[in-house]
């Protein structure tokens, strides 16, 4: 792919890559609390962060992206970290990908169906539901209408600076609707933790805010030991 063809390259091309290698904390939490391992799907993995420590915590990790400069680094930083044997890439639209049903283990959209447009983000959405085992979890994180980038308000009226990657985002999400999707009785999903914040970025380019929606949450009927994020009562 060309890097005409791929909007991330100049990002994921850097010495620095952008986006860093901290991992979204909320998943960072889970895989420190929860033993599981198996078979996990990350979809918009850009250059890895959440890749790599799935992998390092066990799970067998397909990596899919538009990216082909983001795949080169997902397994740059594999080979580095010791973890290449349980890392694959697939360089595609998210929107294209087949995910199998009942395939994974753990499946995270790290702010991937907020650059997708709405019809094509509950699709994607509906076949990572279907692609969960049934004691499967499931990580999303997308930009908000509280993102300065955002044309709707409140992120249209705020005077803070915009991300340099602003214009991959097509599709901010309003208030409380990952939540409304995830609470869905067809969704099967029990919510561990849900928010919606604001949260200054200096991974990549000029600092810059940030509006999110964050959802961490398991298949129904499933108690994984979770205490929180930070861990609030856990064992001592």
């Amino acid at each position: 792919m060309s890097e005409i063809n791929d909007p991330f390259y100049e990002a994921y091309d850097r010495d620095d890559i952008a986006y860093g290698e901290t991992p979204s904390a909320p998943l960072a939490a889970y895989l420190r609390q929860v033993p599981v391992t198996g078979e996990a799907l990350d979809l918009g993995a850009g250059a890895g962060r959440d890749t790599i420590a799935m992998a390092k915590a066990g799970f067998h990790v397909t990596a899919v992206d538009l990216s082909e400069r983001g795949a080169e680094r997902i397994m740059q930083r594999a080979r580095r970290q010791g973890v290449a044997d349980r890392v694959k890439t697939c360089v595609a639209n998210v929107c294209d990908f087949k995910i199998e049903p009942g395939s994974f283990d753990l499946i995270c959209a790290t702010t991937v169906l907020d650059h997708i447009p709405t019809d094509a983000s509950c699709q994607v959405w509906e076949g990572m539901l279907s692609g969960l085992h049934r004691e499967g979890a499931l990580y999303v994180e997308v930009h908000s209408t509280e993102d300065p980038g955002s044309d709707q308000k409140p992120g249209v009226d705020s005077d803070a600076p915009v991300s340099e990657t602003a214009g991959a985002v097509i599709n901010y999400f309003p208030p409380n609707r990952l939540l409304r999707w995830a609470t869905e009785p067809d969704a099967d999903l029990r919510v561990l933790r849900y928010e919606e914040r604001l949260e200054w970025d200096y991974t990549h380019g000029p600092e810059h805010l940030h509006g999110k929606a964050v959802l961490l949450a398991v298949k129904s009927g499933v108690y994984p030991p979770w205490y929180g994020q930070p861990p609030a009562f856990p064992r001592r």
